[in-house]
């Protein structure tokens, strides 16, 4: 599929808060994607808040058709994509919930999500409830097989 380009998908399954499957194409000719949620990082599953995110994710997504619009390819092979389920922002309502992260290194062309993040923590919602919430990036590298 060209990046950039935009389409609708159902949503098959659910790999974790920033993670998903979709299934594209005409009946008979479906391809199935794992589609990475743009500019976001959510908890790992065995992190605190994982699962969490990843029930959220689902509540918002699974069966539903989901627009696509396609940015990159992750190192992978996910495509990475701006998703919205039922005319809802996936990224925008995860951070809202408190249920990601911004992932500034490929936010910068979603200057709309900082401040979600920013509320989110003020109010302490979602993983903002613990004293310390780790990074799902530190997370990934404190627990590198």
């Amino acid at each position: 599929m060209p990046l950039a380009a935009s389409l609708f998908c159902l949503v098959v399954a659910i790999g974790d808060g920033d993670t998903l499957t979709v299934r594209c194409g005409a009946p008979g000719t479906y391809t199935q994607v794992r589609v990475r949620v743009a500019a976001i990082d959510a908890p790992e599953l065995r992190q605190a808040f994982g699962q969490k995110s990843r029930q959220n994710l689902a509540r918002l997504c699974f069966r539903q058709n989901a627009a696509l619009q396609w940015l990159d390819e992750d190192s992978y092979g996910r495509k990475v994509a701006n998703v919205r389920c039922n005319g809802t922002d996936v990224a925008s309502a995860q951070l809202r919930a408190g249920l990601a992260w911004v992932y500034a290194p490929y936010a910068q062309h979603h200057p709309h999500l900082a401040p979600l993040q920013h509320q989110a923590r003020s109010s302490g919602a979602g993983l903002w409830s613990q004293k310390r919430p780790q990074a799902p990036w530190d997370y990934r590298r404190r627990h590198a097989r």
